[in-house]
């Protein structure tokens, strides 16, 4: 059998990573831990947010991922061409902003709150 290819992806910038450490000490309740390698926070077993590469993403409910779009996020493919489709990229503006880093990440811990927890 042909050994599958695995993606190799860049590390996130040491700015992003300090950035979200610092955003995400307001929040003890959400567990912190990496994902693709990524720093990422959960809530009952489920991701809320995230690094992945030099982007911050966020988990939204189906119905505010137009919304959120509309508003200046993107859509996320840590493929290319592969969406996540219950995640957005943050607007980097919002990244730098700390009232409105903080709504974004609030939206996706109050969501993976809402999801039933993992075993």
């Amino acid at each position: 059998m042909a050994k599958r290819a695995t993606p190799s992806f860049e590390m996130s910038p040491s700015s992003l990573v300090e950035r979200f450490a610092s955003v995400l000490a307001d929040y003890p309740d959400a567990q912190r831990r990496k994902m693709f390698g990524y720093p990422a926070a959960f809530v009952g077993g489920n991701m809320a947010t995230g690094l992945f590469a030099a982007t911050w993403v966020v988990r939204l409910p189906a119905e505010e991922i137009e919304p959120a779009k509309a508003a200046g996020a993107g859509s996320f493919e840590p493929m290319p061409g592969r969406a996540m489709k219950a995640f957005v990229v943050i607007p980097a503006a919002d990244v730098d902003d700390d009232a409105a880093i903080r709504r974004w990440v609030e939206r996706g811990l109050a969501f993976a709150a809402s999801m039933p927890a993992k075993a």
